[in-house]
């Protein structure tokens, strides 16, 4: 039996508790990085869940994933 922790399994958003809630400062100022490197728009208005999940498929497109 090994002592290592096992981590924990990446929650999916729309299961997060507080994923309604708006996005945080550190994912908006992120996702307007991302989105400006894309040459995209984002909503200000995402919700957390939403955020992470654009954030996400932003950084597949940009190479920072």
């Amino acid at each position: 039996m090994s002592d290592t922790p096992t981590p924990n399994p990446e929650k999916d958003p729309d299961d997060w508790v507080t994923g309604d809630e708006p996005m945080t400062g550190p994912q908006s100022s992120y996702l307007s990085t991302l989105a400006q490197e894309a040459g995209e728009k984002v909503d200000p208005e995402l919700s957390k869940a939403d955020a992470s999940k654009k954030i996400e498929e932003l950084q597949e497109r940009t190479g920072r994933g």
